[in-house]
Protein backbone atom coordinates (compact mmCIF):
# COMPACT_ATOMS: atom_id res chain seq x y z
CA UNK A 1 0.00 0.00 0.00
CA UNK A 2 1.24 3.76 -0.92
CA UNK A 3 2.81 6.06 1.95
CA UNK A 4 0.18 8.27 0.26
CA UNK A 5 -3.36 8.29 0.16
CA UNK A 6 -6.34 10.09 -0.67
CA UNK A 7 -9.14 10.82 1.91
CA UNK A 8 -12.34 10.35 0.66
CA UNK A 9 -14.75 13.48 0.83
CA UNK A 10 -16.85 12.02 3.75
CA UNK A 11 -13.83 11.17 5.74
CA UNK A 12 -13.06 12.78 8.80
CA UNK A 13 -9.56 13.38 9.78
CA UNK A 14 -9.28 13.93 13.84
CA UNK A 15 -6.60 16.37 14.94
CA UNK A 16 -5.59 16.64 18.24
CA UNK A 17 -4.06 20.03 19.16
CA UNK A 18 -2.26 20.77 22.46
CA UNK A 19 -2.26 24.14 23.17
CA UNK A 20 0.60 25.71 25.05
CA UNK A 21 -0.74 26.43 28.65
CA UNK A 22 -0.13 30.01 28.87
CA UNK A 23 -1.89 30.33 25.60
CA UNK A 24 -5.12 33.19 25.72
CA UNK A 25 -6.10 32.28 22.21
CA UNK A 26 -9.97 30.62 21.84
CA UNK A 27 -10.79 27.01 20.53
CA UNK A 28 -12.23 28.57 17.45
CA UNK A 29 -9.36 30.77 16.73
CA UNK A 30 -6.31 27.56 17.25
CA UNK A 31 -8.96 25.30 14.79
CA UNK A 32 -9.31 27.99 12.00
CA UNK A 33 -5.44 28.89 12.30
CA UNK A 34 -4.47 24.86 12.04
CA UNK A 35 -7.59 24.11 8.94
CA UNK A 36 -5.21 27.23 7.15
CA UNK A 37 -1.98 25.55 8.19
CA UNK A 38 -3.04 21.94 6.72
CA UNK A 39 -4.66 23.29 3.68
CA UNK A 40 -1.20 24.78 3.02
CA UNK A 41 0.19 21.11 3.27
CA UNK A 42 0.69 19.39 0.07
CA UNK A 43 0.60 15.87 2.53
CA UNK A 44 -0.32 15.82 6.05
CA UNK A 45 1.39 13.07 8.19
CA UNK A 46 -0.76 10.80 10.03
CA UNK A 47 -0.20 9.69 13.61
CA UNK A 48 2.91 11.42 13.60
CA UNK A 49 3.68 14.69 16.24
CA UNK A 50 3.99 17.57 14.56
CA UNK A 51 6.10 20.18 16.94
CA UNK A 52 4.82 23.58 17.14
CA UNK A 53 7.81 25.07 16.27
CA UNK A 54 7.94 23.12 13.11
CA UNK A 55 4.44 25.03 11.98
CA UNK A 56 4.13 27.78 9.65
CA UNK A 57 2.00 30.43 10.82
CA UNK A 58 4.22 32.25 13.62
CA UNK A 59 1.25 32.76 15.73
CA UNK A 60 0.58 28.64 15.77
CA UNK A 61 4.88 28.27 16.86
CA UNK A 62 4.12 30.67 19.73
CA UNK A 63 0.66 29.10 21.32
CA UNK A 64 0.53 25.15 20.22
CA UNK A 65 3.17 23.07 21.48
CA UNK A 66 2.12 20.07 18.96
CA UNK A 67 -0.57 18.14 16.75
CA UNK A 68 -1.31 14.90 15.83
CA UNK A 69 -3.47 14.18 12.98
CA UNK A 70 -5.00 10.57 12.23
CA UNK A 71 -8.21 9.36 10.83
CA UNK A 72 -10.93 7.04 11.99
CA UNK A 73 -10.20 3.99 9.95
CA UNK A 74 -7.78 1.10 10.02
CA UNK A 75 -5.94 2.42 7.25
CA UNK A 76 -2.12 2.48 7.59
CA UNK A 77 -1.03 4.93 5.66
CA UNK A 78 1.63 7.52 6.97
CA UNK A 79 0.51 10.53 5.57
CA UNK A 80 -2.82 11.48 3.28
CA UNK A 81 -3.44 14.35 0.49
CA UNK A 82 -5.99 16.78 2.25
CA UNK A 83 -9.59 16.97 -0.29
CA UNK A 84 -11.98 18.73 1.84
CA UNK A 85 -12.60 16.13 4.39
CA UNK A 86 -14.37 16.64 7.97
CA UNK A 87 -11.96 17.93 10.51
CA UNK A 88 -12.82 17.11 13.59
CA UNK A 89 -10.57 19.19 16.53
CA UNK A 90 -10.14 18.07 20.30
CA UNK A 91 -7.83 21.15 21.57
CA UNK A 92 -6.87 20.47 24.93
CA UNK A 93 -4.39 22.09 27.59
CA UNK A 94 -2.22 20.18 29.88
CA UNK A 95 -2.08 19.93 33.77
CA UNK A 96 1.88 20.30 34.60
CA UNK A 97 1.61 19.23 38.41
CA UNK A 98 2.90 15.78 39.35
CA UNK A 99 0.82 13.36 40.99
CA UNK A 100 -0.95 14.05 44.37
CA UNK A 101 -0.14 11.04 46.98
CA UNK A 102 -3.36 10.38 48.94
CA UNK A 103 -3.35 8.30 52.56
CA UNK A 104 -5.88 7.10 54.87
CA UNK A 105 -5.80 7.05 58.13
CA UNK A 106 -5.72 3.37 59.69
CA UNK A 107 -4.78 2.74 63.52
CA UNK A 108 -2.91 6.03 64.05
CA UNK A 109 -1.33 5.37 61.21
CA UNK A 110 -1.57 7.71 57.56
CA UNK A 111 -1.50 4.56 54.55
CA UNK A 112 -0.90 6.17 50.90
CA UNK A 113 -3.59 4.43 49.55
CA UNK A 114 -3.46 5.76 46.02
CA UNK A 115 -1.61 8.39 43.59
CA UNK A 116 -4.08 11.22 41.95
CA UNK A 117 -3.23 12.89 38.40
CA UNK A 118 -5.72 15.27 36.69
CA UNK A 119 -5.61 14.41 33.45
CA UNK A 120 -4.31 15.58 30.66
CA UNK A 121 -1.33 15.07 32.74
CA UNK A 122 2.06 16.26 30.94
CA UNK A 123 3.38 13.01 32.68
CA UNK A 124 1.64 10.76 30.05
CA UNK A 125 2.38 13.19 27.11
CA UNK A 126 2.40 11.29 23.78
CA UNK A 127 2.08 7.62 25.85
CA UNK A 128 -0.47 6.45 23.88
CA UNK A 129 1.46 7.44 20.89
CA UNK A 130 4.43 5.81 21.49
CA UNK A 131 3.14 2.17 22.60
CA UNK A 132 2.79 -0.58 19.91
CA UNK A 133 0.90 -3.82 19.78
CA UNK A 134 -0.70 -6.25 17.99
CA UNK A 135 -3.24 -4.93 15.34
CA UNK A 136 -6.94 -3.54 16.85
CA UNK A 137 -5.80 -3.78 21.41
CA UNK A 138 -5.63 0.28 21.27
CA UNK A 139 -8.53 0.11 19.20
CA UNK A 140 -10.78 -2.03 20.69
CA UNK A 141 -10.07 -0.02 24.07
CA UNK A 142 -11.19 3.16 22.42
CA UNK A 143 -14.31 1.52 20.78
CA UNK A 144 -15.62 0.02 24.24
CA UNK A 145 -14.88 2.97 26.31
CA UNK A 146 -16.99 4.94 23.60
CA UNK A 147 -19.72 2.99 23.62
CA UNK A 148 -19.83 2.89 27.28
CA UNK A 149 -20.16 6.23 27.63
CA UNK A 150 -22.72 6.10 24.86
CA UNK A 151 -25.06 3.42 26.27
CA UNK A 152 -24.86 5.80 29.51
CA UNK A 153 -25.49 8.76 27.85
CA UNK A 154 -29.13 7.04 26.09
CA UNK A 155 -29.69 5.81 29.84
CA UNK A 156 -29.89 1.85 28.77
CA UNK A 157 -30.71 -0.15 31.87
CA UNK A 158 -27.79 -1.93 33.25
CA UNK A 159 -29.91 -5.05 34.57
CA UNK A 160 -30.98 -5.61 30.68
CA UNK A 161 -27.74 -5.18 29.06
CA UNK A 162 -24.84 -5.56 31.50
CA UNK A 163 -21.43 -3.41 31.49
CA UNK A 164 -19.39 -3.31 34.49
CA UNK A 165 -16.76 -0.75 33.06
CA UNK A 166 -13.86 -3.26 33.97
CA UNK A 167 -10.65 -3.58 31.73
CA UNK A 168 -8.43 -6.41 32.76
CA UNK A 169 -4.99 -6.33 31.16
CA UNK A 170 -3.22 -9.82 31.97
CA UNK A 171 0.38 -10.86 30.79
CA UNK A 172 3.65 -10.80 31.79
CA UNK A 173 6.03 -8.34 33.40
CA UNK A 174 7.00 -5.26 31.60
CA UNK A 175 4.89 -5.57 28.46
CA UNK A 176 2.95 -2.14 28.70
CA UNK A 177 0.06 -3.02 30.58
CA UNK A 178 0.21 -0.12 32.69
CA UNK A 179 1.18 2.46 30.44
CA UNK A 180 -1.13 1.23 28.22
CA UNK A 181 -4.06 1.94 30.99
CA UNK A 182 -2.78 5.22 31.82
CA UNK A 183 -2.42 6.33 28.09
CA UNK A 184 -6.17 4.97 27.53
CA UNK A 185 -6.79 7.42 30.66
CA UNK A 186 -5.01 10.39 29.53
CA UNK A 187 -6.88 9.67 25.69
CA UNK A 188 -10.17 9.78 26.73
CA UNK A 189 -10.05 12.47 28.80
CA UNK A 190 -8.96 14.34 25.11
CA UNK A 191 -11.43 12.37 23.40
CA UNK A 192 -14.17 13.04 25.75
CA UNK A 193 -13.50 16.97 26.37
CA UNK A 194 -16.92 17.54 25.00
CA UNK A 195 -18.80 16.10 27.74
CA UNK A 196 -16.23 16.44 30.62
CA UNK A 197 -14.27 19.16 31.96
CA UNK A 198 -11.34 16.79 32.84
CA UNK A 199 -10.46 13.82 34.07
CA UNK A 200 -8.77 12.00 36.91
CA UNK A 201 -6.57 9.25 37.52
CA UNK A 202 -6.28 7.25 40.99
CA UNK A 203 -4.09 4.53 40.74
CA UNK A 204 -4.91 2.15 43.78
CA UNK A 205 -1.60 1.29 46.28
CA UNK A 206 -3.05 -2.33 46.26
CA UNK A 207 -0.59 -3.16 48.93
CA UNK A 208 -1.44 -0.43 51.27
CA UNK A 209 -4.93 -2.01 51.55
CA UNK A 210 -3.37 -5.04 53.33
CA UNK A 211 -3.71 -3.64 57.08
CA UNK A 212 -1.25 -5.02 59.35
CA UNK A 213 -4.34 -5.88 61.54
CA UNK A 214 -5.78 -8.34 59.05
CA UNK A 215 -9.32 -7.61 59.89
CA UNK A 216 -9.44 -4.22 58.80
CA UNK A 217 -8.57 -4.69 55.29
CA UNK A 218 -11.62 -5.37 54.21
CA UNK A 219 -13.06 -1.76 56.27
CA UNK A 220 -10.23 0.14 54.03
CA UNK A 221 -11.58 -0.95 50.85
CA UNK A 222 -14.71 0.07 51.85
CA UNK A 223 -13.76 3.25 53.22
CA UNK A 224 -11.39 3.72 49.76
CA UNK A 225 -14.36 3.47 47.46
CA UNK A 226 -16.68 5.50 49.78
CA UNK A 227 -13.74 8.46 49.10
CA UNK A 228 -13.87 7.49 45.48
CA UNK A 229 -17.41 7.95 44.89
CA UNK A 230 -16.91 11.35 45.83
CA UNK A 231 -14.93 12.18 42.97
CA UNK A 232 -17.90 10.41 40.39
CA UNK A 233 -20.31 12.87 42.69
CA UNK A 234 -19.21 15.41 39.88
CA UNK A 235 -20.57 14.81 36.75
CA UNK A 236 -18.12 17.03 34.45
CA UNK A 237 -15.04 14.40 35.70
CA UNK A 238 -14.18 11.41 34.00
CA UNK A 239 -12.81 9.06 36.98
CA UNK A 240 -10.49 6.35 35.88
CA UNK A 241 -9.30 3.81 38.88
CA UNK A 242 -6.48 1.84 38.11
CA UNK A 243 -5.58 -1.49 40.11
CA UNK A 244 -2.38 -2.51 39.38
CA UNK A 245 -1.59 -6.17 40.22
CA UNK A 246 -5.29 -6.65 41.00
CA UNK A 247 -4.61 -10.05 41.64
CA UNK A 248 -3.54 -8.45 45.32
CA UNK A 249 -7.09 -7.50 45.74
CA UNK A 250 -8.83 -9.88 43.72
CA UNK A 251 -6.97 -13.37 45.02
CA UNK A 252 -9.02 -16.01 44.46
CA UNK A 253 -11.54 -17.02 47.21
CA UNK A 254 -10.85 -20.34 46.49
CA UNK A 255 -7.05 -20.92 47.77
CA UNK A 256 -8.47 -19.39 50.73
CA UNK A 257 -11.41 -21.54 51.48
CA UNK A 258 -8.67 -24.25 51.48
CA UNK A 259 -7.10 -22.26 54.60
CA UNK A 260 -3.54 -21.28 52.35
CA UNK A 261 -4.60 -17.40 52.89
CA UNK A 262 -5.86 -15.71 56.03
CA UNK A 263 -9.87 -15.47 56.05
CA UNK A 264 -9.18 -11.86 55.43
CA UNK A 265 -8.19 -11.87 51.94
CA UNK A 266 -11.95 -13.20 51.44
CA UNK A 267 -13.33 -10.02 52.76
CA UNK A 268 -11.21 -7.99 50.82
CA UNK A 269 -12.18 -10.10 47.68
CA UNK A 270 -16.17 -9.68 48.87
CA UNK A 271 -15.82 -6.13 49.08
CA UNK A 272 -13.84 -5.14 45.73
CA UNK A 273 -16.91 -7.21 44.22
CA UNK A 274 -19.42 -5.27 46.19
CA UNK A 275 -18.15 -1.65 45.38
CA UNK A 276 -17.08 -2.88 41.80
CA UNK A 277 -21.08 -3.59 41.28
CA UNK A 278 -22.20 -0.14 43.33
CA UNK A 279 -19.78 2.22 41.15
CA UNK A 280 -21.01 0.76 37.91
CA UNK A 281 -24.20 2.93 38.10
CA UNK A 282 -21.76 5.89 37.19
CA UNK A 283 -21.66 7.43 33.87
CA UNK A 284 -18.26 9.04 34.66
CA UNK A 285 -16.28 5.88 35.66
CA UNK A 286 -13.49 3.54 34.29
CA UNK A 287 -11.68 0.48 36.12
CA UNK A 288 -8.67 -0.37 34.62
CA UNK A 289 -6.55 -3.31 35.71
CA UNK A 290 -3.54 -5.11 35.16
CA UNK A 291 -2.24 -8.80 36.45
CA UNK A 292 1.18 -10.49 35.74
CA UNK A 293 -0.70 -13.79 37.35
CA UNK A 294 -4.21 -14.08 36.06
CA UNK A 295 -4.79 -17.86 37.18
CA UNK A 296 -4.44 -16.41 40.50
CA UNK A 297 -7.45 -13.93 40.20
CA UNK A 298 -10.98 -15.04 41.53
CA UNK A 299 -13.04 -15.84 38.96
CA UNK A 300 -16.22 -13.85 39.96
CA UNK A 301 -13.75 -10.76 39.66
CA UNK A 302 -12.71 -12.20 35.80
CA UNK A 303 -16.45 -12.40 35.34
CA UNK A 304 -17.04 -8.77 36.05
CA UNK A 305 -14.11 -7.72 33.76
CA UNK A 306 -16.25 -6.88 30.32
CA UNK A 307 -13.11 -6.69 28.06
CA UNK A 308 -9.78 -9.15 28.99
CA UNK A 309 -6.92 -8.25 27.11
CA UNK A 310 -3.96 -10.72 26.77
CA UNK A 311 -0.65 -7.82 26.43
CA UNK A 312 2.46 -10.29 25.01
CA UNK A 313 5.80 -9.52 24.22
CA UNK A 314 6.11 -7.48 20.83
CA UNK A 315 5.80 -9.03 17.75
CA UNK A 316 8.59 -8.31 15.31
CA UNK A 317 6.48 -5.22 13.37
CA UNK A 318 5.78 -4.11 16.99
CA UNK A 319 9.54 -3.70 17.49
CA UNK A 320 10.31 -2.21 14.09
CA UNK A 321 7.49 0.60 15.19
CA UNK A 322 9.29 1.01 18.96
CA UNK A 323 13.04 0.97 17.35
CA UNK A 324 11.80 3.52 14.90
CA UNK A 325 10.33 5.91 17.05
CA UNK A 326 12.99 5.48 19.29
CA UNK A 327 15.85 6.00 16.62
CA UNK A 328 13.46 9.11 15.10
CA UNK A 329 13.56 11.29 18.14
CA UNK A 330 17.39 10.19 18.81
CA UNK A 331 17.36 12.12 15.48
CA UNK A 332 14.95 14.73 16.31
CA UNK A 333 17.15 15.67 18.85
CA UNK A 334 20.81 15.54 16.81
CA UNK A 335 22.08 12.72 18.82
CA UNK A 336 21.82 10.62 15.74
CA UNK A 337 22.61 11.90 12.08
CA UNK A 338 20.66 10.36 8.87
CA UNK A 339 21.69 10.30 5.36
CA UNK A 340 19.50 11.78 3.36
CA UNK A 341 16.72 9.74 1.12
CA UNK A 342 16.97 7.05 3.97
CA UNK A 343 13.59 5.17 4.25
CA UNK A 344 13.11 3.02 7.50
CA UNK A 345 12.17 -0.22 5.71
CA UNK A 346 14.98 -0.53 3.90
CA UNK A 347 17.49 -0.24 6.49
CA UNK A 348 18.44 -3.94 6.63
CA UNK A 349 20.49 -3.14 9.99
CA UNK A 350 17.61 -2.26 11.85
CA UNK A 351 15.61 -5.28 10.42
CA UNK A 352 18.11 -7.82 11.74
CA UNK A 353 17.79 -6.09 14.84
CA UNK A 354 14.03 -6.36 14.97
CA UNK A 355 14.63 -10.25 14.77
CA UNK A 356 17.43 -10.48 16.98
CA UNK A 357 15.04 -8.75 19.95
CA UNK A 358 12.29 -10.97 19.52
CA UNK A 359 11.31 -12.28 23.08
CA UNK A 360 12.40 -9.14 25.06
CA UNK A 361 9.52 -6.90 26.79
CA UNK A 362 8.67 -3.52 25.19
CA UNK A 363 9.90 -1.92 28.92
CA UNK A 364 13.53 -3.74 27.58
CA UNK A 365 13.33 -2.87 24.15
CA UNK A 366 12.96 1.47 24.89
CA UNK A 367 16.22 0.93 27.30
CA UNK A 368 18.21 -0.46 24.71
CA UNK A 369 19.05 2.59 22.91
CA UNK A 370 19.66 4.40 25.92
CA UNK A 371 22.52 1.73 26.91
CA UNK A 372 23.62 2.25 23.37
CA UNK A 373 24.75 5.15 24.77
CA UNK A 374 25.81 4.46 27.62
CA UNK A 375 27.66 1.34 27.18
CA UNK A 376 29.33 2.21 23.09
CA UNK A 377 29.17 5.71 22.08
CA UNK A 378 29.46 8.45 25.20
CA UNK A 379 29.72 11.12 22.11
CA UNK A 380 26.92 13.86 21.52
CA UNK A 381 26.39 12.01 18.24
CA UNK A 382 27.29 9.51 15.82
CA UNK A 383 25.98 8.57 11.89
CA UNK A 384 22.56 6.44 12.07
CA UNK A 385 24.95 2.66 10.77
CA UNK A 386 27.61 3.62 13.27
CA UNK A 387 24.46 3.84 16.13
CA UNK A 388 22.58 0.23 14.62
CA UNK A 389 25.99 -1.50 15.16
CA UNK A 390 26.67 -0.20 18.80
CA UNK A 391 22.53 -1.56 19.28
CA UNK A 392 23.19 -4.85 18.19
CA UNK A 393 26.35 -5.35 20.86
CA UNK A 394 23.51 -3.92 23.75
CA UNK A 395 20.81 -6.28 22.14
CA UNK A 396 23.20 -9.12 22.36
CA UNK A 397 24.70 -8.07 26.11
CA UNK A 398 20.83 -8.18 26.58
CA UNK A 399 19.64 -11.26 25.80
CA UNK A 400 22.67 -12.89 27.64
CA UNK A 401 21.62 -11.14 30.84
CA UNK A 402 18.02 -12.31 30.82
CA UNK A 403 19.54 -15.80 30.59
CA UNK A 404 21.38 -15.28 33.26
CA UNK A 405 25.02 -15.49 31.61
CA UNK A 406 26.58 -11.83 31.55
CA UNK A 407 27.13 -9.42 34.39
CA UNK A 408 25.29 -6.50 35.05
CA UNK A 409 28.57 -4.53 33.97
CA UNK A 410 30.00 -6.49 31.00
CA UNK A 411 29.69 -4.49 28.30
CA UNK A 412 32.40 -4.09 25.30
CA UNK A 413 33.10 -1.12 24.10
CA UNK A 414 33.48 0.46 20.52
Amino acid sequence: MSDYDKVEEAETLNIEVCQNVHSMLSTEEIENLISTELNMLEDIPLDTIIYGTDLINQVLKDHVESIICYTGGKKTQKCIKIQKPILHFYVYKLTMESAATETMENGGTDLPISSHWILPAKEFHYLWNNLYFKPGVKENLLNFVETAMLFSDHEVNSNIINCNKVVLLHGPPGTGKTSLCKALAQKMTILLANRFTHGELVEINSHSLFSKWFSESGKLVMQLFSELKNLLENPRAFVCILIDEVESLAHTRKACSNGTEPTDSIRVVNALLTQLDQIKRYPNVLILTTSNLSETIDIAFIDRADIKQYIGHPTEEAIHQIYTSCLEELIRTKLVELEENTEWANIWQLQQLCVLSIGLSGRCLKKIPFLTYAFHLRKEKCTLPKFLSAMRLTIDWQLKQNDGNVNIYDAEVL
